[in-house]
C-alpha cells in the first residue's frame, strides 16, 4: 500500500510518483484560503477533472437498484479475507490490472480492519464492504485502473465527510490516489472522526482566511473556464516582459537616464521605469533641470513623448475608428476590443501591447460599481490614445530600446491613470511630473515609484527648448514665496488670482440694492473661495412699479446705479433678430451627448473669444455648459433651442466682452440694468442672454414700471427676484442719463443743504 507523507509545498501534489519521496500520496484538508491556496486548488480541480474525480457534497449511498445488481452478480457474503476480496474485486472491477487489484485488496481489508479493531461487528463490515464495492463501481470505475500511476489520480472532495466516506478516502490514497479536502465549514466534524488525525493531514499555512461564501466547486469551475477563456484571448505569450523600476540603484528622476543596456541583461525581461515626481527639490533650478534631463534623453536616440496638463480626449473620428460591439461580459468586451491592435512592424510588440490591454481591462472587472458599460468605454479611450501615441513611442522599434511618455502638469482623469499602467507595462519609461502641488488629479499609484519634493512651482508645460526653459531668478523666486503667503488665506487677493467661479443669487430688500451695487464682491455676503472656486454673490431683480409715482426720483434712483461698469439696455428687444450671428449656421457642430466640444469650438472660423484671457475662455465654455446642464430656458434639449443657446452665448456683443476681459471675481464685477416701459416681451435670444450673464457674475437689474410679465415666458421657473415698490406708471420715456441732474436744489445752496 501506499504511504502518505508531508508536503513542502503545494506544487509537490502535481509532482510524478517516480520523483516523489519513497513513492508518496497526499492526503490533505483545507480550513481556509489565501491567494497560493485559491490558485492552487484551481490547478487542481482542473486536474481532477481530466485526470480523477470531484466530488461536491456526499456520495450518495447505493440505491435498490444498484444493490440489487450488486447481490445479482456478486451475491451478498462476505468474509474478512484477502483472498476473498481479491476474487471479488476481480470480477467486479476487471479493469484494474493484478498490481492495482493487489493494493485495492490491502487497502479495503487493512480499511475494514481497522473497523473490526474499533468494536464494529462483522454485519457492519459485510454493510461497509458492499458499499464500497458500489462506490468503486458506480463512482469511481473511472480511476481504478489510473491508481499508482506515475501520474496519480486526484479525488477533490468539498463537504462535510461522513464515516463511510471518510473510510473510503482512505481505501483510494493508500491504493495510490491524491486527496484533497475542503472543509469550508471547519475541521470540528473530521476530527470527531479521525481525532488524532492519522487518515489525513490539516494544511498548516498560517494566514488562512476562512472561506468566502462564494468559494465552492461551481465558483472554481466557472474561473477555471474563465481562466481557459483568458488564454485563448491572450494568443501567444510575448517573449519578454517588463522588469519596472528593480533595476534603479537610487529612487530618483535621474535614473531613468540610465542606458538602457547598462540597465540589465536577462533576455527575458525589458528594462523600463514607471515613476511619479510631486513637487520639485528646488523651484529655482527644476525648470533647467528638466529641460536639461530632456536633452540628455534626446542626446541618447531616445524617442520621448511630452503630454501637457492632461491627455487630451479621444476625438469623435478616434472613437469612430474602434470597432466595437454590444457586450455582456468582460472577457467578450476584451476579446473582441483586442482586435483593434495591429502593430504589423513587429509581432513581439504587438504580443506586448495585447497582453497589456487585456491585464488593463481585464484588471478592472472585478472592482466593486464597475459595469460592461463602463469597461467599454475605458477601453475605447485606452485603444484611441494607444493609437495616438504608437507612432511617437515605437516608430523602427527593436527590442531593448525603450522610449518615454512624460505627462507633465496633471493626471486630470481615471481614464489617464489607466493609459499610464498599461503603457508601463509595454517597453516605455512612464514618467508623470506634477510640479504643482496643489493641483488636483487622479494619478493612481500602483506599481509607481512616488517621489514627494517639498516645494511648489507652477508651471504651464515641460520646457522642450530653449525659449520654453525660462528658469527663475531669486528675487523672482523669492517675490512668488511672498506672494503666496500674503494671497493664501489672508482675506487679501492678488489681481486676477482666481479663474474658477459660481454665482449665487443674493436676496435682498429694495433699499439694499444700492448699498450692494457699487460694492466689490469680497465684501457681499457669502462670498468665499474653497478649493480655488470663487463664490460670486450677485443681484438679479425685478423692479416692479415707481415708488410713490414719482418719477423724476425714480429715474434719478437708476442714474445713481450706472457705472463704469454699467451697461444701460434702455428699451426692449436689445437684441435684433436680424443682427448677424456667424454662429448660428455651425451651431450644431459643437455639441455632442450634451457636452460641448470646446476644442472644435476654439479651433472654429467663426469663434471669436479667442482675443480674450484663455482663462477667461475656459471660464465662458464652463459656464456655457452649466446653461444647458441646467436646462433653465424652456425647450431646452426638446425643440432645438440648445442650438440657440450656443449660437447667443458665442456671440457675445463687444461692449460685454471687454467687461468680462476685466472681471477679477474678488472685485466690482460687470452689471446690466434693463429698463422696459412698454409691453415688449424679452425674446429667445434676450433671454438666454441675460441667463447666461447671471451665471458668468452679472449683477442684472430689470426695471419694469408696469409690472407686466414681460421676463418670464422663456424660462423653465421663476428667472428673478422680484421687488414690488410701488404703483404701476404706463408709456413713461427713459431719459438720457448722461444730461439727467437732480432738480430743485441750487448747486451753491446744496453745499449747505438748503432748497430753493
Amino acid at each position: 500500500m501506499f504511504q502518505q507523507s508531508a508536503l513542502e509545498k503545494l506544487e509537490n501534489y502535481f509532482t510524478p510518483l517516480a520523483d516523489r519521496p519513497e513513492r508518496c500520496v497526499y492526503f490533505y484538508r483545507f480550513v481556509g484560503v489565501s491567494p497560493e491556496v485559491t490558485a492552487f486548488v484551481r490547478r487542481y480541480y482542473e486536474n481532477a477533472r481530466r485526470n480523477g474525480v470531484i466530488i461536491d457534497g456526499r456520495i450518495p449511498n447505493p440505491d435498490a437498484n444498484q444493490l440489487a445488481y450488486f447481490s445479482e452478480m456478486m451475491g451478498m457474503d462476505f468474509r474478512l479475507d484477502r483472498e476473498f476480496l481479491s476474487g471479488k474485486l476481480s470480477k467486479w472491477l476487471p479493469r484494474m490490472s493484478e498490481a492495482q487489484r493487489g493494493t485495492v485488496t490491502s487497502a479495503v481489508f487493512a480499511t475494514l480492519e481497522d473497523m473490526l479493531r474499533k468494536g464494529k461487528n462483522e454485519n457492519m463490515l459485510r454493510n461497509a464492504y458492499i458499499k464500497y464495492m458500489c462506490w468503486l463501481y458506480y463512482r469511481f470505475e473511472g480511476i481504478v485502473n489510473k491508481l499508482g500511476n506515475e501520474n496519480l489520480p486526484k479525488l477533490l472532495y468539498d463537504g462535510a465527510v461522513s464515516h463511510y466516506e471518510l473510510q473510503l478516502l482512505i481505501v483510494l490514497s493508500r491504493a495510490g490516489a491524491d486527496i484533497v479536502m475542503l472543509e469550508r465549514n471547519g475541521d470540528s466534524g473530521y476530527t470527531a472522526l479521525d481525532p488524532k488525525s492519522e487518515y489525513s493531514r490539516l494544511y498548516p499555512a498560517s494566514g488562512l482566511q476562512p472561506f468566502p461564501p462564494y468559494f465552492n466547486l461551481k465558483w472554481i469551475q466557472s474561473e477555471v473556464i474563465r481562466e481557459a477563456n483568458r488564454q485563448r484571448l491572450y494568443g501567444p505569450e510575448p517573449k519578454r516582459k517588463a522588469c519596472t523600476n528593480a533595476w534603479m540603484k537610487k529612487p530618483q528622476l535621474s535614473e531613468v537616464l540610465t542606458d538602457i543596456r547598462a540597465r540589465g541583461g536577462d533576455d527575458r525581461f525589458f528594462y523600463n521605469s514607471f515613476l511619479a515626481q510631486y513637487g520639485v527639490s528646488d523651484k529655482l533650478t527644476f525648470p533647467g533641470d528638466i529641460f536639461a534631463f530632456y536633452k540628455q534623453m534626446k542626446a541618447g536616440n531616445r524617442r520621448v513623448c511630452i503630454v501637457n496638463n492632461g491627455i487630451a480626449v479621444p476625438t469623435p473620428g478616434e472613437i469612430a475608428a474602434i470597432r466595437r460591439k454590444n457586450y455582456t461580459s468582460a472577457e467578450q468586451l476584451a476579446g473582441d476590443l483586442v482586435q483593434n491592435i495591429r502593430y504589423a512592424a513587429d509581432a513581439e510588440l504587438q504580443r506586448l501591447m495585447i497582453k497589456a490591454f487585456l491585464d488593463t481591462v481585464l484588471g478592472e472587472q472585478n472592482q466593486p460599481d464597475v459595469s460592461i458599460s463602463r469597461m467599454t468605454n475605458q477601453a475605447v479611450y485606452l485603444l484611441c490614445w494607444l493609437k495616438r501615441y504608437q507612432e511617437d513611442l515605437f516608430a523602427n522599434w527593436k527590442m531593448p530600446e525603450v522610449s518615454a511618455f512624460i505627462l507633465f502638469g496633471k493626471c486630470a482623469t481615471e481614464h489617464e491613470a489607466k493609459f499610464l499602467r498599461l503603457l508601463a507595462k509595454l517597453p516605455v519609461d512612464v514618467l508623470f511630473l506634477q510640479p504643482n502641488l496643489n493641483e488636483g488629479g487622479c494619478f493612481q499609484e500602483d506599481g509607481a515609484l512616488v517621489l514627494h519634493c517639498e516645494n511648489s512651482l507652477p508651471m504651464d508645460a515641460f520646457p522642450v527648448d530653449e525659449s520654453r526653459a525660462r528658469v527663475s531668478t531669486a528675487a523672482y523666486q523669492a517675490e512668488r514665496d511672498l506672494d503666496a503667503l500674503m494671497y493664501q488665506d489672508s482675506g487679501l487677493y492678488r489681481t486676477q488670482q482666481y479663474s474658477k467661479a459660481e454665482t449665487v443669487i443674493l436676496r435682498t430688500m429694495y433699499e439694499e440694492i444700492a448699498l450692494l451695487w457699487d460694492q466689490e464682491l469680497k465684501y457681499r455676503p457669502t462670498f468665499q473661495v474653497v478649493n480655488g472656486t470663487v463664490t460670486l454673490p450677485v443681484l438679479l431683480e425685478k423692479i416692479c412699479g415707481v415708488k410713490d409715482g414719482q418719477t423724476s426720483q425714480y429715474w434719478l434712483d437708476i442714474k445713481k446705479l450706472i457705472t463704469p461698469d454699467t451697461l444701460v439696455v434702455a428699451g426692449i428687444p436689445w437684441i435684433d433678430p436680424l443682427d448677424a450671428n456667424p454662429i448660428k449656421s455651425c451651431a450644431t457642430q459643437f455639441l455632442q451627448n450634451g457636452k460641448l466640444l470646446k476644442s472644435r469650438i476654439k479651433s472654429h472660423k467663426a469663434y471669436s473669444y479667442g482675443i480674450l484671457r484663455a482663462e477667461m475662455q475656459e471660464y465662458l465654455l464652463d459656464k456655457l455648459q452649466l446653461l444647458l446642464d441646467q436646462r433653465v430656458i424652456a425647450g431646452t434639449y426638446q425643440n432645438g433651442t440648445e442650438y440657440t443657446i450656443i449660437a447667443v452665448a458665442l456671440n457675445l456683443k463687444k461692449e460685454i466682452l471687454r467687461l468680462l476681459q476685466r472681471f477679477d471675481f474678488t472685485k466690482k464685477n460687470p452689471k446690466l440694468i434693463v429698463i422696459n416701459t412698454t409691453e415688449e416681451i424679452l425674446s429667445l435670444d434676450e433671454s438666454i442672454l441675460f441667463a447666461f450673464l447671471n451665471l458668468l457674475g452679472f449683477d442684472i437689474l430689470f426695471f419694469v414700471p408696469t409690472g407686466y410679465q414681460c421676463i418670464e415666458r422663456h424660462f423653465q421657473k421663476p428667472f428673478t427676484n422680484e421687488q414690488q415698490i410701488g404703483e404701476y406708471l404706463y408709456d413713461l420715456s427713459p431719459p438720457d442719463f448722461s444730461t439727467l441732474q437732480e432738480r430743485g436744489r441750487n448747486p451753491i445752496r446744496k453745499w449747505f443743504g438748503r432748497s430753493n
